[in-house]
């Protein structure tokens, strides 16, 4: 038998409280989701508070126990008889409390976290409210809204301005030396007063690549910031740091020449040489390609055509006007005497301006001989081939290309410059498997410092020299990649493990001598050592392990749901008067499908999902599906789009405005969003943490069939290892598009090639598909 919550309420704080008060604390208890177990705690967050504010309890202390009462009577099911006054404290309030009251009116508002919860509480209806209260509370909530709007504002343009710089250009050390090692001593790293990293030391060698590791908000990007900005003391002067994270600015300017203006020194030289040449009257296509040409060549190409030029200018000074009369020719004879007079110092003005001017063009020829101007447009064709920019493409506006095409003309731009600190922070992200593999390759040739974070492992086995792990606000450095990583961290971990162990057991021997000899005089001089040397035994540190994430995908409801589940037949499609993706198409989906897409970027992989979830219709052909099938698709579009102003929590009941709050939580808890983090608004948590939001956000309907585009990118590495826990224990079918190895590895059991407008099966595994891409590059 249910317990009468109300007769149990008026058992623990008595009569005395105001009827308005104890009825909302009951509508609270009664509520079918409500949990009030861990000793009263769940009670005691719920209702502290507003029992201290509103008089029914004294303090913090008498309002805990009275929760802890509620909950062991609430649990038992007995309704007990009033406790006397003063049971856990001084006798009860027993003036009238008005809900009207502003002071009670803000304590529950801030006790719900906003008006929005208290007028749509999960707890039970609050009718007692007056309509005048409900509007008082709107405004509260409004204006509570503007403020986190407002900071939400205040952030974007403090992070805009942190990531707004100058254009990246290549620095040439014309004095010698080069790159350098760095130092970063006793150094700490904070983001809006928390501290992420504290009293840490790296150094980072010349010729080294670095991944960086550590979980989502932990401050990996935001020490990277640091160190682009110069925030972290131990940084030569000289070295250029170069962070990869913003997006080329989309405009006219064609991608070819967005990746060469960073060569500023080179894009001045070509400049002053069309201003000298146009000065000198040279033809530039008779003069010597500065790449072609030795700088010796160069000079006498200047000095050939600079004498020519001369002999040019004497024949027109040869040259006399002609007079019919007798005037005009003596006024041209005199004018002959006077340029003949004046000659010898205009020729000598004209000659010593052409010299200067040519030494100053051969200077110039050799300085672009030097810095290999000709190679320049070669080697950025080359890197934008490589992050798969065809060569049209090159020709092509920035703005015409989207965001994540114009973050590969950034990435590019970077590799170009070759600063001597590259940080680059998941570089992957926006790439197909061929510029992943190309971007491999590239990188395990870099001649200064990289470093990288990425969730990649394979990514971090291929690149990386060193691992550099960021736990516990402390970063430790591993030489190896990703796996020797893994195995000498266990290996530490397990060390240190058993090194304190054997430290406590020592503790404990010294510990019992002292305990049984201390007043013992013959003994007192051991007993001094003994304490002495416990004092001075130095505590042994295990590293902490980091709390297990979990991506708890809802099972569900298959009952009544029988295939076909989805088919496609001779479907067809293309964009409005954009060529055709797909032709003749024909494949199915159930729940036992575990497949991924694999193909090139642009190909249609992210289209095919549009078409299978219903969000496109085939130009050709019929799709059939499962009228009572549900779909949910993740992509970082649905990221992006999420309100950043608001938390986890009210994105849940906004998106679902019949959710109950307990119930939200609990969903947001399946994935890792829990306690504090499900309150912090989305703008202050990190792409990871933000991506599991969405995922709780759009698996709440329990779909059937999981569509996943990129669900990797931006999770950590033990973030991935939850996914792929979650999608094996998912009883629903999954189609996801990724280039992540490990994942696709890990959780299906097809490839499906996307290629010439078709899907078809792939007959081997991801390496075998990885051989064969780079077969086709070869050729």
């Amino acid at each position: 038998m249910a317990p009468d919550v109300r007769a149990i309420v008026h058992g623990v704080l008595g009569s005395h409280g105001d009827e308005t008060i104890l009825d909302y604390i009951v509508g609270v208890l009664e509520d079918e989701h409500y949990e009030h177990g861990d000793g009263g705690q769940d009670t005691y967050e719920h209702l502290g508070p507003i029992l201290v504010d509103s008089g029914c309890c004294a303090n913090d202390d008498e309002a805990r126990e009275a929760c802890r009462q509620l909950a062991a009577r609430l649990e038992a099911g007995e309704a007990e008889a009033a406790p006397p006054a003063g049971a856990f404290g001084k006798a009860l309030a027993s003036g009238p409390v008005l809900l009207a009251d502003a002071d009670t009116r803000q304590l529950l508002t801030q006790q719900l976290k906003s008006g929005r919860d208290l007028i749509q509480t999960p707890f039970g209806n609050l009718p007692q409210i007056s309509e005048k209260d409900r509007q008082k509370l709107e405004k509260a909530r409004v204006k509570e809204e503007a403020a986190a709007r407002a900071a939400f504002e205040a952030h974007q343009k403090q992070a805009a301005a942190a990531t707004k710089g100058k254009k990246p250009t290549i620095q040439r050390n014309a004095g010698g030396g080069g790159p350098r090692d760095i130092h970063l001593e006793n150094f700490c790293v904070s983001n809006g007063g928390r501290e992420l990293v504290v009293d840490a030391s790296v150094s980072l060698a010349v010729g080294r690549r670095y991944g960086l590791i550590g979980r989502n908000g932990t401050g990996k990007t935001t020490f990277l910031r640091a160190l682009s900005s110069r925030e972290i003391p131990g940084l030569p002067p000289s070295c250029q740091v170069l962070h990869v994270e913003q997006e080329v600015v989309g405009d006219d300017t064609p991608v070819l020449q967005v990746v060469l203006e960073c060569d500023t020194e080179r894009s001045e030289l070509l400049a002053e040489e069309a201003q000298l040449m146009e000065a000198l009257g040279l033809d530039k296509r008779s003069t010597p390609a500065a790449g072609e040409a030795t700088a010796g060549e160069a000079a006498d190409g200047v000095a050939a055509l600079s004498l020519e030029q001369q002999q040019q200018q004497q024949q027109q000074q040869q040259q006399q006007p002609v007079g019919a009369d007798k005037q005009q020719q003596q006024t041209a004879a005199a004018d002959k005497q006077q340029a003949a007079a004046a000659a010898p110092a205009a020729g000598a003005a004209v000659s010593a301006k052409e010299a200067a001017l040519s030494a100053r063009l051969q200077q110039v020829w050799k300085r672009l001989v030097e810095i290999d101007a000709d190679g320049a447009e070669s080697r950025a064709a080359a890197i934008l081939a490589g992050l798969s920019f065809e060569p049209g493409d090159m020709a092509r506006p920035t703005r015409t290309f989207s965001g994540g095409w114009r973050m590969r003309v950034s990435l590019a731009r970077a590799l170009f410059v070759e600063p001597d600190l590259l940080l680059l922070d998941e570089p992957t992200n926006h790439l197909d498997l061929h510029a992943v593999l190309w971007l491999e390759q590239y990188l395990c040739r870099w001649p200064k410092t990289l470093l990288v974070v990425s969730h990649a492992r394979e990514f971090l086995n291929a690149v990386c020299t060193d691992v550099l792990h960021l736990h516990s606000r402390s970063i430790a450095t591993y030489r190896g990649n990703y796996d020797v990583f893994v195995k000498t961290a266990e290996e530490r971990l397990r060390n240190a493990t058993k090194a304190a162990e054997a430290q406590a057991a020592k503790r404990a021997h010294v510990q019992a001598f002292i305990d049984k000899f201390r007043y013992n005089a013959k003994r007192a001089s051991l007993v001094q050592s003994r304490i002495k040397a416990l004092e001075r035994m130095a505590e042994v540190q295990v590293t902490e392990k980091d709390p297990e994430y979990v991506f708890n995908f809802p099972e569900p409801q298959l009952a009544g749901l029988s295939p076909p589940i989805l088919g496609f037949h001779d479907v067809d499609f293309n964009y409005p008067g954009g060529p055709t993706l797909f032709r003749a198409l024909n494949f199915g989906l159930d729940l036992e499908s575990r497949a991924a897409i694999v193909g090139p970027n642009g190909i249609g992989k992210s289209t095919l999902l549009g078409l299978i979830s219903g969000a496109l219709e085939p130009v050709k052909g019929h799709i059939t599906r499962n009228p009572k099938v549900r779909m949910a698709t993740f992509s970082q579009h649905h990221v992006d789009g999420m309100d950043l102003a608001l938390n986890a929590l009210q994105v849940m009941l906004r998106s679902y405005p019949d959710l109950k709050e307990q119930e939200a939580r609990q969903h947001l808890g399946s994935f890792g969003v829990s306690g504090p983090l499900a309150l912090q608004p989305l703008y202050t948590l990190s792409g990871g943490q933000k991506s599991r939001v969405a995922f709780a956000k759009l698996t709440f309907t329990k779909p059937h069939i999981l569509l996943l585009d990129e669900p990797s990118n931006h999770l950590d590495i033990d973030a991935v290892d939850a996914l792929i826990e979650g999608l094996a224990l998912f009883k629903g079918g999954v189609l996801m598009v990724s280039h992540d190895q490990y994942l696709i590895e890990s959780t299906v059991d097809e490839l499906w090639c996307c290629e010439g407008g078709q899907v078809v099966p792939f007959h081997g595994t991801f390496d075998d598909y990885k051989k064969r891409l780079r077969g086709l590059a070869k050729h």
